[in-house]
């Protein structure tokens, strides 16, 4: 069919392009829509929100916190702050009076707060502790300074020398309330007291650390109704309540702490010079401009960006369409790996497939052409000389053309079954069958034709029961076998035929003593008309289709025929086939 012009509303270009702009269409409404509500609502929302951002805020002023007992001179901490951060930084008592605040700006009373700034009870979110824990950085009345902090600075160094002399590495160690401790990697330094006394004197408390020790083991005791806790360890805290002792103890330590630290305080953290319950959203003309002409160069650029794809789509295509519709075998080549490549190679392989198949039909052609001119030829120069008188039509005549009409018959039956095979209409009759009493009956008709050629015909019995196949077919196989088999076995030699059952699948195998095929010509012997015999000789007879049938035949049954065959040794073909109904493919 000639190549026609494709209507614009059908051309893969213009469904292409459509579909672009829809998508880049809905997609841009889509995300404007979705940023205009978004950013409505963050807006919208009290700017204490925002504070997650800014968790050094927080931590800044919570350290503050911790090491003064008021909010006098947190001014110049909060600007530093809203100077790093460019915000607005207010402090106030939870009463909503003023402490500090880092520029001028609305009102704050309203507004919620972005976090409570009280260093006994931290936020997790914001410090990265647990939750109501206490910053370690409030150390109140436990501070370890003057003469204690010097003499167990000088243990802790005496403790690191003499563990250094032991072969341990050790360091001091600083803890927050001023202490020092020795501290060793994968080491117990329990184990070393014996060797290094100071270890244990440093592990005990000063003189004003054990008064608040026990002053919190009363309070811990008092909130228990017990005497539960009758000791804690100098430097040790439990930053979460796990048990009622352990929440009894964080909250007397809380009451310990809570006159050496600022007291708690609301922050704000807010934009500069914004009202928080403003918004930022300007849809003046000239922003509205704007924003259409954003949309639009983004739509341009959407039609430019599908027009180059589609024109770069579609140029291969027509050029697999155009090699398509040429009379003549050509190849194509896409120069890319996508599905056009594929394509391409689709055609390539369609093309060598349709020259193949033309080679084979002007073969067939011939093949069937000289097939049929030889015994054609033949009857017609008997009958010529017959009618001229040269020949006597007498019965040795009569068995002569005989013999050529039965020849010329069973080439075209081949002919015609090989051509069922190919369509896909060869039906089949299958039936329980015994297969041995098949087999005999091929070599018993066979048997005339062996002795005549001088070959020793014999069947093997393997013990192989019923199979469900067609016995007429089945007997069709095994019998151009045996032909073929005697045909090529000069006199003296011998053609075995062997039926066997091998679990579900039936085997019959054909083994002469004949002249062989060559390992050249072994792949071809089931091709029609074929014959090792290049001059195309009939001094062995057949026509040349009786091993394609088998194979078409073998096939059908869902099985297969195969040839092993060793030059001037003989040759063995072998048919497997399934033996059970349930393992036949659809007649």
């Amino acid at each position: 069919m000639p190549a026609t012009e494709v209507p614009l509303h059908r051309s893969l270009l213009v469904r292409l392009l459509a579909a672009s702009l829809t998508i880049a269409v809905t997609a841009i409404i889509a995300t404007a829509w979705l940023t205009f509500r978004s950013t409505t609502q963050v807006i919208r929302q009290q700017q204490g929100q925002s504070l997650a951002d800014y968790s050094q805020v927080y931590d800044t002023l919570i350290g503050y916190a911790a090491a003064h007992t008021d909010w006098t001179g947190a001014g110049p901490v909060v600007a530093e702050l809203a100077r790093q951060t460019n915000r607005r930084i207010t402090l106030t008592t939870t009463d909503r009076t003023l402490l500090a605040d880092s520029a001028p700006g609305p009102s704050l009373r309203d507004a919620a707060p972005s976090a409570t700034v009280d260093p006994l009870r931290l936020e997790a979110d914001l410090s990265g502790r647990p939750q109501n824990s206490i910053d370690p950085r409030a150390i109140g009345p436990y501070r370890v300074t003057g003469k204690d902090a010097n003499s167990r600075q000088s243990a802790a160094q005496a403790a690191v020398a003499c563990l250094s002399g032991l072969g341990v590495p050790a360091r001091v160690v600083t803890q927050p309330n001023g202490r020092p401790v020795v501290r060793a990697d994968e080491v117990d330094l329990a184990d070393f007291t014996g060797y290094c006394p100071t270890l244990s004197w440093l592990a005990t408390a000063t003189w004003a650390e054990q008064r608040q020790l026990d002053d919190l083991i009363e309070r811990t005791n008092t909130c228990l109704g017990t005497k539960l806790v009758t000791g804690i360890a100098a430097g040790t805290f439990t930053p979460t309540p796990a048990l009622p002792s352990d929440t009894c103890l964080i909250e007397g330590r809380r009451a310990q702490l809570r006159n050496h630290v600022a007291p708690p305080a609301l922050v704000f953290v807010t934009a500069p010079h914004t009202d928080p319950g403003g918004t930022a959203i300007d849809l003046s003309r000239p922003n509205l401009v704007r924003i259409f002409g954003v949309t639009g160069l983004v739509l341009a650029l959407a039609i430019v960006v599908t027009v180059l794809a589609g024109s770069r789509l579609v140029r291969p295509l027509r050029a697999l369409a155009a090699a398509a519709h040429r009379p003549t075998a050509t190849r194509f080549t896409a120069g890319t790996r996508d599905e056009i490549g594929y394509l391409a190679d689709a055609l390539n392989d369609l093309t060598e497939r349709r020259e193949e198949g033309e080679r084979q039909r002007r073969e067939l052609v011939g093949d069937v052409a000289h097939e049929l001119r030889s015994p054609l030829t033949n009857i017609c120069s008997w009958l010529e000389g017959a009618q001229d008188g040269v020949v006597p039509l007498d019965p040795r005549l009569l068995d002569l053309l005989l013999d050529e009409a039965v020849l010329l018959q069973h080439i075209i039956d081949d002919l015609r079954d090989l051509a069922a095979a190919d369509a896909g209409t060869l039906r089949l009759h299958r039936e329980p069958a015994d297969v041995e009493d098949l087999t005999a009956q091929v070599v018993e008709a066979h048997d005339g034709a062996a002795r005549t050629a001088g070959v020793r015909l014999e069947l093997v019995h393997a013990g192989a029961p019923q199979a469900f196949v067609d016995p007429q077919r089945l007997r069709q196989m095994i019998g151009n076998l045996v032909a073929n088999a005697i045909r090529h076995t000069p006199a003296g030699g011998s053609v075995t035929v062997r039926p066997a059952l091998h679990g579900d699948r039936l085997t019959i195998t054909v083994t002469d003593t004949g002249v062989g095929i060559s390992p050249s010509d072994l792949p071809r012997v089931f091709d029609r008309f074929w014959r090792a015999d290049t001059s195309r000789s009939r001094a062995t007879g057949g026509s040349g289709l009786g091993l394609s049938i088998v194979r078409k035949l073998a096939e059908a049954h869902g099985g297969t025929v195969t040839a092993a065959s060793t030059l001037d040794a003989g040759s063995t073909f072998t048919i497997r086939l399934p033996a059970q109904e349930g393992q036949l493919p659809a007649a």
